[in-house]
């Protein structure tokens, strides 16, 4: 998001589960289009909530597998947020050797930044 859209939007990156190093299949597939994953650690919304972000100062959720929006949704009982809900497919475990995992996180990153640009339009100038 902050590729492609810059400082157009606050965005805050959180997972049903926290405390979880980012994938290496994950990292080399978005270094090849100059994303830097290295240094990211996901956190979980309660993290999220333990660290001060008020989760009702954000206007959307993007949820990209089944369990969090479950986790969403659970949130609008309280907050009053929009939840899109993008079915991505989830590449751990898929394809035989390297290069077949590779190709299988290549096309679930493809598929988040064709619903951003979607949704967003297209990139920013200064991003």
């Amino acid at each position: 998001m902050k590729k492609l859209y810059g400082h157009r939007a606050y965005v805050q990156s959180a997972g049903v589960k926290g405390d979880m190093e980012i994938d290496g299949f994950a990292v080399a597939v978005c270094q090849e289009i100059g994303i830097e994953l290295a240094r990211h650690r996901s956190r979980s919304f309660e993290e999220m909530q333990e660290w001060g972000d008020d989760l009702s100062s954000f206007d959307l959720i993007v949820a990209l597998s089944p369990a969090a929006q479950r986790m969403a949704l659970e949130f609008t009982r309280y907050h009053h947020l929009e939840i899109a809900y993008w079915p991505i497919m989830d590449p751990t475990g898929l394809g035989e050797g390297r290069e077949d995992k590779l190709a299988s996180y290549r096309q679930s990153r493809d598929q988040i930044r064709d619903r951003m640009l979607a949704r967003f339009g297209p990139p920013s100038e200064d991003a």
